[in-house]
């Protein structure tokens, strides 16, 4: 099995807290990591319909071979389960521990905030980083690679082609939970939706323009992108909130988790399409962006992860900040670095205050200092960008 970085931190909030809660997109690796982390707790999964209709017909009865603790999977199937287990851990509280995984937002945090607020950790498993997948072995990939086949486990784990899992991945769970969630029932224009909003990875989020292509209303929209958000499928950027000047954007970016299923939704169907698709750009910022969420979910913290961009056009990929400083990462897809790749941070260096150790991540091998703004290889993402002891 490979490491996933969160497993540090199970381990370490297992001494401290009665239920663990891991969420995060189906097929991210959250069964095979509570299995190992958590091997001498029994394992129950609620996909299983029989134990869905077990727990149903007897929940307290269904607890009481349980009670010295569990790892119980996908309880987002079981929605009533978070109260029955609040009982319990107030009535024994350092006696078992209670680990619950789910793959959709909506069904695992409403409950579990109503019913075990303060009793529980909650942390995010999202597909494989940059770092997880290769440790030592980064020298051994391309880039192209990288973002073709993406970060799911299944495709680096079970030898599925990318194209064969994606396929089947928007078929087998994303379609399911928009069913599940919303009772869709027309999916060929959800899929265009889907596929819509992959073309606009890394963009601005223009609701209206992206209700008005898809041939449905804003407010449909708004509840598509809610699900594809709660599914861990895509995320939205904030643009920073500190008022540099006037002229900012107040929209946010629109970004998927994975560049391997945003690139297959935009048919992308091997390494040699990207090196001619427009969209290679863009699916570089998502990788970069998304690794910086990924490193931050992964340790348990909220992404301090912003924006710049004002209305000119001028923009910096992303701002994270630290102890009130504010650090700029810009990312650029070629191999090569010109004067006009640092444009976007050298004009926010000039109107923004309180900032330090600019940063530009590229699609090249080398990495050094230019004009006070250091430059990262794509493979040093994110160890390099966020270790500033």
């Amino acid at each position: 099995m490979i490491k996933r970085d969160l497993e540090d931190l199970l381990h370490r909030w297992r001494s401290s807290f009665p239920v663990i809660t891991i969420t995060g997109p189906r097929q991210s690796g959250k069964t095979t990591l509570c299995r190992s982390v958590f091997a001498d707790l029994p394992y129950v999964s609620f996909e299983d319909p029989d134990r869905q209709e077990l727990f149903h017909e007897d929940p307290r009865g269904f607890l009481a071979g349980y009670m010295n603790g569990a790892v119980f999977d996908e309880v987002q199937n079981v929605p009533e389960l978070a109260r029955y287990l609040q009982r319990i851990v107030d009535e024994r509280p350092a006696a078992a521990t209670f680990v619950l995984t789910g793959s959709q937002q909506f069904g695992v945090m409403s409950r579990i905030s109503q019913s075990l607020a303060g009793r529980t950790a909650v942390s995010h498993l999202l597909p494989f980083t940059l770092g997880e997948l290769y440790r030592d072995e980064r020298a051994g990939v391309d880039l192209n690679t990288v973002l073709f086949t993406g970060l799911y486990p299944p495709v680096h784990d079970r030898d599925i082609a990318p194209r064969d899992f994606y396929s089947s991945y928007v078929q087998t769970y994303i379609e399911r939970d928009v069913r599940d969630l919303l009772n869709v029932r027309d999916l060929s224009t959800f899929r265009r939706f889907v596929r819509l909003c992959a073309a606009r990875s890394g963009r601005l989020l223009n609701r209206t323009e992206l209700a008005d292509d898809a041939g449905v209303s804003p407010n449909t929209v708004a509840s598509w992108l809610a699900v594809l958000e709660a599914s861990y499928i895509v995320f939205v950027l904030r643009p920073y909130y500190r008022n540099f000047n006037k002229r900012l954007i107040k929209t946010p970016k629109l970004y998927f988790f994975d560049t391997g299923l945003a690139a297959w939704l935009l048919g992308i169907r091997s390494t040699d399409d990207l090196d001619i698709s427009p969209y290679r750009g863009s699916l570089f910022e998502t990788f970069v962006v998304a690794e910086c969420m990924k490193f931050f979910r992964h340790r348990g913290d909220e992404p301090p992860l912003y924006f710049w961009r004002d209305r000119k056009g001028t923009e910096v990929d992303l701002l994270y900040e630290r102890a009130g400083i504010i650090r700029p990462v810009e990312a650029r897809s070629g191999a090569t670095l010109t004067s006009a790749s640092f444009s976007g941070i050298d004009r926010f260096l000039r109107v923004a205050e309180g900032t330090a150790d600019p940063q530009l991540v590229y699609g090249g091998e080398e990495s050094g200092v230019r004009n006070g703004v250091r430059y990262r290889s794509w493979r040093e993402l994110t160890e390099g960008i966020f270790n500033l002891e």
